[in-house]
Formats: structure tokens, C-alpha cells, sequence
């Protein structure tokens, strides 16, 4: 989120919806005002702001006579999603015909759904997510997912939707599920994890502390085995010296501790998947033959000074 976004564009990177500090960190305070006078954001309740859609998806359903879902439906939620839809998501019956004029204004999704999983128009909460997992790319389905459980939906709420399915349906939100973590701080790290977990060897955890005498990291994801921490840069965090200043710090003291420090900006993890991957995979190389250097050289007793010790909680 670099040389200071427009309003809605930040809004958009950082999940679709966001808090003012949120927003704060990325924009200009006084250019927040701006935008939602100039209708670029609206304000999605109180100290929430949102883009346009998010307001209007509600009111398409209705004209549709379907229900607003899946992303939509997370966002009117105040979840955050990897990418907001065009145009708003909404499921109308599976037997149900619109006209062409209709279609065009809508992401639409045909489903029959019971009227229990159904409030205000709008699916459940556990519906919702059930449906992105059927519906959306493992990672846009993450993503909403571990929003969903930060925002207080339990687990099982959804696994016990999951389970009434058939064997295929069941099998993709189970998928999901399983990776599904309410520690994950947003959308941009939901979908690095969701890259990694492609990654043979590599097992990363969000939102890991590690701890040494004297010195404390909290890491956006790390492999605690292969001491290898990946960080979701964003552009906000760095808006002040003092913040940079801290994250390099925190970088060269994990770096002479032995970890690998990787440092993925947004733009390379959702547009360029295949060289976050690729790059992973190669640290993962790397680690595994540092690890047999090491091991070959104790063995014949060269080993000089002190093997790494690292402890994360």
C-alpha cells in the first residue's frame, strides 16, 4: 500500500471494510472526510467504513428477489475478504430465471436455500462461510473464514452445517476448515498462509511469539521447526519512521538468532502466487540443507561456538 492510496483503495486492501484506525494508518486522516462526502466510502456503522457496494447489495437482492451471500454477506457482517466482489454476491432459488439485464447486476450464485439459514435477507453467518468454501479459491475462502472466527463464529457452527452436505461439498468445507484460524490478523495474511500450506515441509503458524532472553517478536507467520518467519509487509505499518525503525530492529535481531526473515509486500502475494510459492519453497531448501550442514560438521567435530536456540510460545 504504497505512496499514500486513494481512500477507497486502501478500504479495498484492507479487507473490504476497516476500523478508522485502520484506515488511519494507511491515509491521510484528512482524506477519509473527503472520500465519504465525495461517496468514494461509506461509513458501516459506527467508527466502520466500507465501499459503496457493501450499502447497496441489500437493495439488489431485494430487486432480485434472492439474498445477498457469500462475500457480500461476510462484509455486511464486517468481515474482511481477500478481494470485494464487482458486483455484490447474491443467491437467488436454483429453479429461478432472470433476465439479462438482471444477471449483469450481480455476482450471482443459484442455490436453494431453507429459510433458517436466512435473517434479514442476508445468509448466516455459518451459511455464509459455508458457501465460500463451495463457491470461492481455497484462499479467498480462508480468508473469509478466519474472519469469521475472529469475529466470534465457533468452528463447529460451520462443520455441523458441513457435515449435512454430500461427500464433495463436505470434503471442500472441511478443507477449509481445517486450516481455518481465528489468529490470523487479516485477509493479506490469510492468503500468505494459504500459500504456504501448498509449500511441502513448511508448517506456519499465525500470529507466533518467540521469545529469547532479553528480546520478544510477534511475527505475522513462522515455522518454529525450520525458524523461518514470513511477514505480510504492509504499507501502513511503516507510514512512520519510529515503525520502521521498530521493524527493522525486530528483523536484525531475529536475523542473528538465526531465523530467515521473508517479507512479501501485497501486491506480490495477490497477484503473483506462483513466485511467493516458488520463493518458500526454495527457503525451505535452504533451511533443510543448513540443517545437514550442520549435522555433518558436528559429526566431525567442527561445529564452532554454539548451535541456535530458539524458543516460540
Amino acid at each position: 500500500m504504497r505512496g499514500n492510496p486513494s481512500v477507497a483503495v486502501a478500504v479495498e486492501r484492507l479487507g473490504g471494510t476497516c476500523t478508522w484506525r485502520e484506515l488511519r494508518r494507511a491515509v491521510p486522516w484528512r482524506r477519509i472526510a473527503s472520500a465519504v462526502a465525495a461517496g468514494e466510502v461509506v461509513r458501516h456503522g459506527h467508527g466502520v467504513y466500507a465501499l459503496p457496494g457493501v450499502a447497496t447489495a441489500r437493495i439488489v437482492a431485494l430487486r432480485l428477489h434472492g439474498v445477498v451471500s457469500h462475500r457480500s454477506a461476510g462484509l455486511r457482517r464486517g468481515w474482511k475478504v481477500k478481494s470485494v466482489p464487482a458486483l455484490p454476491d447474491v443467491t437467488i432459488p436454483a429453479n429461478r430465471k432472470l433476465r439479462d439485464s438482471q444477471r449483469g447486476l450481480v455476482t450471482l450464485h443459484w442455490r436453494t436455500l431453507e429459510p433458517a439459514v436466512v435473517a434479514d435477507g442476508v445468509t448466516t453467518p455459518a451459511r455464509t462461510v459455508v458457501d465460500c468454501c463451495l463457491d470461492l479459491p481455497f484462499d479467498e475462502a480462508l480468508a473469509v473464514f478466519d474472519s469469521a472466527l475472529r469475529a466470534g463464529l465457533r468452528l463447529r457452527e460451520v462443520t455441523e452445517v458441513g457435515l449435512t452436505l454430500g461427500p464433495r461439498q463436505r470434503r471442500r468445507v472441511l478443507r477449509v476448515a481445517r486450516e481455518a484460524d481465528a489468529r490470523a490478523a487479516n485477509p493479506f495474511e490469510s492468503v500468505l498462509r494459504a500459500i504456504a500450506l501448498e509449500v511441502p515441509g513448511l508448517a506456519v503458524v499465525p500470529q507466533t511469539r518467540i521469545r529469547y532472553d532479553g528480546f520478544y517478536a510477534r511475527v505475522d507467520l513462522a515455522d518454529e521447526k525450520l525458524q523461518v518467519v514470513l511477514e505480510a509487509d504492509s504499507f501502513e505499518f511503516h507510514a512512520e519512521r519510529r515503525a520502521f525503525d521498530r521493524d527493522c530492529r525486530r528483523y536484525d535481531e531475529l536475523a542473528v538468532r538465526d531465523w530467515l526473515v521473508l517479507r512479501f509486500t501485497w501486491e506480490q502475494v495477490m497477484f503473483e502466487p506462483a513466485w511467493v510459492r516458488a520463493t518458500l519453497a526454495a527457503a525451505v531448501a535452504l533451511r533443510r540443507s543448513q540443517r545437514r550442514s550442520r549435522r555433518d560438521a558436528r559429526r566431525r567435530g567442527r561445529m564452532t561456538g554454539p548451535s541456535p536456540v530458539s524458543r516460540a510460545v
